[in-house]
């Protein structure tokens, strides 16, 4: 016995057989007519997937050859994907015969919104890719910005990390590096090492070179084959400047440093060369003995 819910069920079925009839009563005609430029549509699709695919690999091996940074070597090429399937759908649609103008007016009009309202985020991300793409550093570089100095961590499409030398991170806005002047200290192989040494006017100025030249020539990592200079640059108040320049690559930069100041230090000391550091000479002049002596 049929009851009422299987009556609904079987209106409701029919109904929608009903309209699926119709639907596809409609569809084929349109098909009928456009069948030619649905095969066509179908086999552009397949054929400039493959294409796409092709073209990929091909950009992807160019941008390995060019030495672009990873980072950005991924976004041009899923830029470069997206951009060219949107292309293809496009073509395909024309194809169809359906009016892609409008769709194209509407999707340019919801980037130009969201650019608006991400002017700041898409400035960091142009400079990101400025970064990536002419290589000012690279990761593992020591820069000095006004944000801060230290190593390299990350370079990202929006931000750069820099690990400080006391291991503090720094996030800096790419739009704030590339935008601002910053010293890249590991950028070349070799860095000219510059001791500037203040000795008194009573010491040995010959001495003095000879001893700094010495020392420079004995350290290993001073690449002697660059030449070592020795120069008095300035007669100052307090005394001589005397300098000593060295090339050494810069990875030894640092200790080198640091070993000669306290090696100069130690052999100044030995012969009696004198550091000269700030001295505040006070003159005490006697006053007479009676108050009335002032008077007379």
């Amino acid at each position: 016995m049929e009851t009422a819910v299987d009556t609904a069920m079987n209106k409701g079925i029919g109904t929608a057989m009903n309209e699926i009839g119709r639907l596809v009563s409609d569809l084929l005609p349109w098909m009928a007519h456009n069948v030619t430029r649905l095969i066509v549509a179908i086999v552009l699709l397949v054929v400039g997937v493959r294409v796409i695919r092709t073209l990929r690999k091909s950009v992807r091996r160019s941008m390995e050859r060019a030495g672009l940074e990873i980072t950005l070597r991924k976004f041009l090429d899923a830029l470069f994907y997206a951009a060219s399937l949107g292309l293809l759908c496009v073509i395909a649609a024309e194809t169809l015969g359906i009016n892609t103008t409008s769709v194209v007016a509407a999707v340019g009009a919801v980037g130009l919104a969201m650019g608006l309202a991400m002017q700041d985020t898409l400035a960091n991300f142009a400079g990101g890719v400025l970064i990536l793409f002419l290589k000012p550093f690279k990761v593992g570089d020591y820069i000095v910005t006004a944000a801060g100095e230290g190593n390299v961590e990350s370079i990202g499409l929006v931000y750069t990390t820099i690990m400080t030398i006391d291991n503090r991170k720094i996030v800096v806005p790419n739009n704030t590096v590339a935008n601002s002047p910053l010293t890249n200290t590991t950028g070349a192989e070799k860095r000219r090492l510059i001791l500037d040494i203040g000795i008194s006017y009573d010491s040995d100025i010959r001495k003095a070179k000879e001893v700094l030249e010495r020392l420079c020539g004995e350290y290993p990592a001073v690449l002697k084959d660059e030449g070592i200079a020795t120069m008095v640059t300035e007669l100052g108040t307090h005394g001589v400047n005397v300098s000593v320049r060295a090339w050494v690559n810069t990875t030894d930069y640092w200790q080198t440093r640091w070993d000669l100041l306290e090696r100069v230090k130690l052999a100044f000391d030995e012969e009696n060369i004198d550091i000269t550091y700030n001295r505040l000479n006070v003159h005490v002049k006697e006053l007479p003995e009676r108050t009335d002596d002032i008077h007379k």
